[in-house]
């Protein structure tokens, strides 16, 4: 899956921008997204990002694939919000043991919005960033020591590695006829069996990778640079780009009367 989105988005806008210009908007959407909780901030973020997603090679059928998990799970935040907080205004549905009132609705909507305008910039960048070219800026625009960003790209690379491990562990056991056949809880235990020979491949690499990157001198204190990580033109659009879209969602919700701090409890 990483490598056919890596492909269709090689050619893209946002893939020759410097990756610390796209994280520096990433970070900027994250504090100004968490500030409120509110539906139209929410809505007007997401627009946006939606449009810019086509920048990064990106179709609705690739997002999809990559952040699926982000999606339901702000899904099922959104419904957990709208039958469990307190009822305020207007009865939509009452079943008895809960119920969704106007401001509940609202509330999760908002935090459905939200929870989907916060996770999707972050699939953006993962999607349309080289995660060598991401090491190359951490190390020589962030000053970041070389370990930790050498653990990060090895991270990174390993990734894609983990899921096809989880399905070469998966169909080894299920020739040997363990958790393919059983009851809910057999295959429960299964696939925590499974969970655990995947975390135990996954400490054998990383000590692996661990020793084979100090054995060719990776911790090294002198470094050399095979590519410079450089900034241009484009970064700086993209930065005006984030804080444009930023300042539109606070300005509308504000204009629109439903801008609420979290912290200092505004409504």
């Amino acid at each position: 899956m990483r490598e056919a989105l890596t492909l269709h988005a090689n050619h893209a806008l946002l893939t020759r921008a410097n990756p610390l210009a796209k994280f520096a908007v990433v970070m900027l959407m994250t504090v100004v997204l968490a500030l409120s909780i509110d539906w139209v901030s929410a809505s007007v973020a997401l627009a946006f990002e939606l449009l810019l997603f086509p920048l990064a090679g990106l179709t609705a059928g690739l997002l999809w694939q990559r952040g699926w998990p982000l999606i339901l799970a702000a899904a099922l935040g959104g419904w957990s919000t709208s039958i469990l907080a307190p009822d305020s205004g207007r009865i939509l549905l009452d079943v008895g043991i809960w119920s969704i009132s106007e401001g509940s609705l609202e509330l999760g909507l908002g935090f459905l919005l939200r929870g989907l305008a916060i996770a999707l910039p972050a699939v953006l960048l993962m999607s349309c960033t080289d995660p060598t070219d991401l090491a190359d800026a951490l190390a020589q625009k962030a000053k970041l020591p070389h370990r930790f960003v050498l653990g990060t790209l090895a991270a990174m690379r390993l990734v894609g590695l983990m899921a096809e491990e989880w399905q070469t562990i998966g169909m080894a056991r299920r020739a040997r006829g363990v958790g393919s056949h059983g009851s809910p809880a057999q295959r429960l235990r299964a696939t925590l069996g499974q969970s655990f020979g995947l975390l135990v491949q996954a400490v054998r690499r990383a000590s692996r990778l661990a020793v084979t990157m100090e054995a060719r001198g990776f911790g090294g204190a002198q470094r050399t640079w095979a590519r410079e990580s450089t900034y241009s033109a484009l970064d700086i659009w993209v930065v005006l780009g984030g804080l444009l879209i930023a300042a539109t969602a606070v300005s509308a919700a504000v204009g629109a009367g439903t801008w609420n701090m979290v912290f200092l409890g505004q409504q």
